[in-house]
């Protein structure tokens, strides 16, 4: 890889966070307290499974989304 690409990828990875706490993960943890809620507390195991699908639609959304940032990065560092 170039210096650039380098350079352009390295800045995609620290818009992440030193810790790693992005929106995401924040939003799937929240996502994870509120199945237990539901499936525990209140008792409504089918709507704490339903929300206990969540987590992973926005994981999974989340690294799509921080793909195609790193790969229009690297497009643009070719031209």
């Amino acid at each position: 890889m170039s210096e650039t690409t380098e350079e352009g990828v390295s800045e995609t990875v620290e818009g992440a966070g030193a810790n790693g706490l992005s929106p995401a993960v924040l939003a799937s943890v929240g996502s994870v307290a509120l199945a237990l809620y539901f499936y525990y507390v209140r008792g409504d195991k089918q709507r704490g499974q339903f929300v206990g699908l969540w987590p992973v639609t926005i994981l999974g959304l989340a690294s799509y989304f921080k793909l195609e940032e790193i790969r229009q990065a690297l497009s643009a560092s070719d031209e």
